[in-house]
């Protein structure tokens, strides 16, 4: 007996009105129904394991009240050592002192979290994935550029927290284990834990953040006196304030494109400002606290020597284990912990991985989403291994590259739920989520993202290419490429809608 398609799915499925929100949802048959061609994804499927990829979750599916697991999932995914390194570039890359480092951090975290936290409130709404429900603005072949992208970046994520779990690991060996033995251990724990689906990580960071905090507070109990008196900095100019922001922003920006991944199993009535500030507080709590701790460590550096002889060619794994060394063996366990608080990052990040990866190719939409998470791990590992020389001019490259085209994405749709659909759930028409003829173009939307480039690239401050701008004011190009894609997309939307009506 064959199992059922995707297109059964389409064949059986009725449109039905929500009447205490007006939203159109789709009776899907249970998800499990369509990954049991073999006995071993049966199997999997009795143990828990969740297969469902982009298939829209229905009404009937969505009814978790444990509102609370988006918060963990933020806290735990950004409560680790990859948040410690964004930190540590302001003092280390930048040459910033410890007062205009953490304004910058406190400032822009705060400005460029709103939008991944208010996107988050729309997965109970819609019961859809962020790049999936980002068809609606972007259109069913248009979305795979965004995609793309969010592959990229998510790529880049991992490849960032294993190399630092990797250095981490090793340095607590004594040289026993190498950079590439600990980036395998990093990556196959994530694998694990995302490969079991949303259940299993939403339990995971709900505890994954406690033993990393447990490490902070020892770090400070040991070390916390060489930080009271930073030594004076250099006053810092505008434009070096303004590329640092851009790598911050950066840093948080780009949980945007999967911002709903993790909500659409929540029940569709709950409040989303309850929804909104699970999130905002999630994300800001561990990102401003871990990088504004990591600017005074690194401030610090140069005055304690034991630190300095650890975090030699940047190596912060070896920074963290320095100022844990005075706990004796507790503090090799205490490193070690540190070390795989980056699986609470990559996890998640795997688990979007699959998501984004079906919207590329939409054909295979009816592979279990659990096969993508191993392909990612076989991705990130090879590229693990042969970035971990580099790793503090790929961090500050990275982090200033996808902060450009996550504020474009964000804005397209942003715009496109407030001004063009005017802030209403019901006005996307569930029903064709997969239907390439009734979504829009995309035209309007990449249209909006190119032209904007025109002013993205001049106001980029890269270690490759300055833009004429940026030479006068600094990075500006996130700034700039929200606002410039907000102003033209509109009107290219409306007249998108002359040739095809919205849906």
């Amino acid at each position: 007996m064959s199992s059922p398609t995707l297109d059964d799915a389409k064949r059986r499925s009725t449109e039905k009105l929500d009447p205490e929100r007006d939203v159109e949802t789709l009776e899907l048959a249970p998800a499990s129904e369509y990954y049991v061609s073999h006995p071993f994804m049966r199997k999997l499927l009795s143990w828990g394991v969740e297969a469902r990829g982009i298939l829209p979750v229905p009404r009937e599916e969505r009814t978790d009240t444990q509102y609370n697991r988006i918060f963990f999932i933020w806290l735990s995914a950004n409560f680790n050592i990859l948040s410690f390194s964004a930190g540590s570039l302001g003092p280390a890359v930048f040459g910033l002192g410890l007062r205009d480092s953490c304004l910058v951090i406190l400032f822009f975290n705060l400005l460029a979290s709103l939008l991944p936290a208010y996107l988050t409130t729309w997965g109970p709404r819609l019961g859809l994935r962020q790049m999936c429900l980002s068809r609606y603005s972007f259109g069913f072949f248009g979305v795979i550029v965004p995609s793309i992208f969010n592959l990229a970046s998510m790529c880049g994520f991992c490849i960032l927290n294993a190399i630092l779990g990797g250095q981490t690991l090793a340095s607590v060996s004594g040289g026993n284990l190498s950079w590439s033995v600990g980036i395998v251990i990093v990556s196959v724990v994530s694998l694990f834990i995302s490969f079991c689906g949303l259940k299993f990580l939403s339990w995971y960071e709900r505890l994954a953040w406690l033993p990393v905090l447990l490490v902070y507070v020892v770090a400070l109990g040991i070390g916390g006196k060489h930080l009271i008196n930073p030594p004076p900095a250099e006053p810092a100019d505008a434009r070096t304030i303004l590329t640092f922001a851009s790598t911050i922003a950066g840093f948080v920006i780009t949980y945007s494109p999967l911002a709903s991944d993790f909500t659409t199993y929540f029940k569709p009535d709950v409040p989303a400002w309850k929804i909104f500030w699970y999130s905002y507080l999630g994300l800001n709590i561990p990102i401003i606290s871990v990088q504004c701790l990591a600017a005074a460590v690194v401030v610090a550096v140069p005055t304690v020597p034991a630190w300095s002889d650890g975090y030699a060619d940047g190596n912060v794994g070896g920074l963290i284990q320095a100022m844990l060394r005075p706990a004796g063996g507790f503090g090799q366990f205490l490193t070690v912990l540190m070390a795989l608080s980056v699986t609470a990052n990559v996890a998640p990040t795997l688990y979007s991985f699959c998501l984004s990866f079906q919207v590329c190719m939409p054909f295979l939409a009816p592979v279990p989403r659990y096969v993508f998470s191993v392909l990612a791990t076989a991705i990130i590992v090879p590229l693990s291994i042969v970035g971990a020389t580099r790793f503090y001019s790929t961090l500050t490259d990275f982090l200033g590259l996808i902060g450009y085209w996550a504020s474009a994405y964000a804005a397209v749709v942003l715009m496109e739920h407030v001004i063009v659909r005017k802030g209403r759930f019901a006005s996307y028409d569930l029903r064709y989520w997969d239907s390439p003829r009734k979504l829009p173009t995309g035209l309007a939307a990449l249209g909006a993202c190119a032209l904007a480039c025109a002013l993205i690239v001049p106001s980029m401050d890269q270690v490759w290419f300055v833009g004429p701008i940026a030479q006068k004011t600094g990075d500006i190009g996130f700034e700039l490429a929200f606002a410039a894609t907000a102003v033209f997309y509109v009107p290219l939307r409306h007249l998108e809608l002359r040739f095809r009506p919205m849906v």
